[in-house]
């Protein structure tokens, strides 16, 4: 049973400090809910149990590093992403299966969830970016989502490279502060976006 005695925030400042302890009580409090949670993503019970791990020594291995406020959303949010990640890997072009027909019926079964969290992510880089000028928002999101290059931005948008190089500077050092407490980093959710969704 887990022990609500101790608040989260101390949990995690116990964490932060080393104390191993802390996180197994952090684990037991949160393991059933993320299970859940991962197992309605997956419909797979070892899976689910390999995406809480990782998410948990996730936490241990950056604790010096994060900055968690509420950790319930932190939770669902990083199982989520977890979950995203390894989808994504599985459908790389260079995995081999022994039977393509079940696993691609699996995936199938899945493409809803996927697509739903790849917009919510999408979503959330571009509100984020919304402060910026305007046409730095146009080149990021060229990049980032049409996966042009710098030249072949600078060509469609008539300015210089070095410009777009400094848009693409700017944007990018924007996003790192204002996700800097964020479990998905900036280089993280900008790997995750892939184009046929987000033109």
């Amino acid at each position: 049973m887990p022990d609500f005695t101790i608040s989260d925030t101390e949990l995690w400042s116990s964490i932060q400090s080393g104390d191993a302890r802390a996180l197994e009580s952090l684990l037991d409090r949160y393991w059933i809910r993320l299970y859940k949670t991962a197992l309605k993503l997956t419909k797979d019970p070892e899976l689910s149990k390999e995406i809480v791990h990782d998410v948990f020594l996730n936490i241990w291995e950056r604790k010096e590093a994060l900055v968690i406020e509420s950790f319930p959303h932190f939770m669902l949010t990083a199982v989520r992403y977890q979950y995203y990640n390894r989808t994504r890997l599985a459908k790389a072009p260079v995995m081999l299966v022994d039977n393509y027909d079940k696993f691609n019926n699996t995936l199938t079964a899945n493409e809803g969830e996927v697509r739903q969290i790849e917009l919510e992510l999408v979503n959330t880089i571009r509100g984020q970016i919304l402060p910026l000028p305007k046409r730095c928002q146009e080149i990021f999101l060229m990049s980032k989502t049409e996966h042009l290059s710098n030249s072949e931005i600078a060509d469609k948008l008539q300015i210089s490279k070095r410009t777009v190089e400094n848009q693409l500077s700017i944007a990018l050092k924007y996003l790192r502060k204002v996700l800097k407490n964020n479990f998905l980093t900036v280089m993280e959710i900008t790997t995750l976006m892939l184009s046929p969704l987000y033109l």
